[in-house]
């Protein structure tokens, strides 16, 4: 079974990584079995450097979906301090190492799984590296469950290797009733912006 789905057994193997976002300095704790658990995934660099944060947006509620140790919600958190970021991720490790990320950053970040996240909550933005290797028809029920949480105009971003996908996702998405255009495309990947219309 990926990765995706379960919480490693065994030694964690903690270790810090450094990265820029957004201008400020971050030292993450990562450990082995969770997603990119070695580095800032190339995807979701690509998508950070690509989209600016949204500070228009000074009290949204955010959410990070797919979240490993947390680059993108705790980035997300530190450029709106008045919004509402949560991350989530099938992987308790993950979790447990996105608050730990988040308390180490000083920002205010809900980190669970994803069934402790409440049916009525709605997000005014999604920000997601989705977990492309599951396979179509799990990633389509993913987004499926989660795109119609966006309020009426609200809108998700999400980055997609070129070669696994990121084109066919985008026609699929759009034939599904969620208009998706391609914002930028970078080192083989691709951010498509995908809108809740209301």
């Amino acid at each position: 079974m990926s990765h995706y789905f379960e919480t490693p057994q065994g030694d964690e193997k903690r270790h810090q990584i450094e990265a820029t976002i957004w201008g400020h300095s971050y030292t993450f704790t990562t450990a082995a079995g969770v997603f990119s658990g070695g580095r800032l995934d190339p995807g979701t660099a690509v998508l950070l450097r690509s989209l600016e944060a949204p500070t228009h947006l000074p009290e949204a509620s955010l959410l990070d979906l797919g979240c490993g140790f947390g680059p993108i919600a705790v980035a997300l958190a530190r450029a709106c301090p008045g919004a509402r970021v949560t991350a989530i991720d099938v992987n308790e490790r993950a979790v447990a190492l996105t608050r730990l990320n988040a308390k180490a950053a000083r920002v205010a970040v809900e980190a669970s799984l994803p069934d402790d996240v409440p049916a009525s909550a709605r997000f005014d933005q999604i920000w997601s590296n989705p977990p492309i290797r599951i396979g179509k028809p799990a990633l389509h029920e993913l987004l499926l469950t989660w795109l119609p949480r966006l309020v009426p105009g609200g809108c998700a971003y999400l980055v997609v290797q070129r070669n696994l996908g990121a084109d066919s996702l985008q026609t699929w998405l759009d034939s599904a009733g969620w208009p998706t255009t391609r914002v930028a495309s970078a080192k083989g990947y691709r951010v498509l912006r995908v809108e809740m219309l209301g």
